[in-house]
């Protein structure tokens, strides 16, 4: 679990927010408060970490629609949602749309607890993936138009000679070319020259 992981807790009760405050706190867990899903979006870093847990009813934007508006930006962030009685159908939607779990309240500081550890261990594996994602871009971007073209010829599954056919240059040529992909994009293998391509949604054409 990453060290600078923060809980985020977004909840216009501040007797919530300072019960939440010290139960994570006394957990030795990072957090951070805001009185509103607006406040949270307005101090939002470019690639936060960690978790987040929302009241599911709130004036303005509800958890729901911070929700929405968080997978519109792209941010991949666990989602915990608090909910009133009476609010399951609205968790079932939650968890439907991506949140991770829901807390009813009054809550149980341990399965609160659990849940937000859940959730952060979740948020480490997201930071991870998107810093091996940021590698493997770099490694694309290294190859040059060619190497690129033999890459997506690989990827689409093509015999030497026919990347050499389509490219209009020699069998011989397309094998110094795929030598030099292998060894850019650190890739031991051609399945595994292949993973790399798709995870980082190339050669699709």
């Amino acid at each position: 679990m990453s060290h600078d992981a923060i809980v985020h807790v977004v909840d216009d009760d501040i007797a919530v927010r300072q019960s939440l405050a010290f139960l994570l706190g006394s957990a030795d867990l990072s957090v951070r408060l805001y009185d509103s899903a607006l406040a949270f979006l307005e101090a939002l870093p470019k690639r936060p970490k960690g978790c987040l847990v929302t009241d599911i009813r709130m004036p303005g934007m509800d958890g729901l629609q911070l929700q929405r508006r968080l997978a519109e930006l792209g941010v991949r962030l666990p989602i915990i949602m608090i909910t009133g009685h009476g609010d399951v159908p609205l968790a079932v939607e939650a968890i439907k749309a991506g949140a991770v779990d829901f807390i009813e309240k009054p809550f149980d500081d341990e399965a609160l607890l659990g849940a937000i550890h859940a959730a952060l261990s979740l948020g480490a594996v997201d930071t991870q993936r998107d810093s091996q994602l940021a590698e493997i871009q770099a490694r694309l971007d290294s190859l040059s138009e060619r190497e690129r073209q033999v890459l997506d010829g690989l990827v689409a599954g093509k015999p030497n000679k026919v990347i050499a056919y389509d490219l209009g240059i020699s069998p011989r040529t397309i094998e110094i070319y795929r030598a030099n992909v292998m060894t850019k994009m650190r890739a031991g293998s051609l399945s595994e020259l292949v993973r790399m391509a798709l995870l980082a949604g190339t050669g699709a054409g």
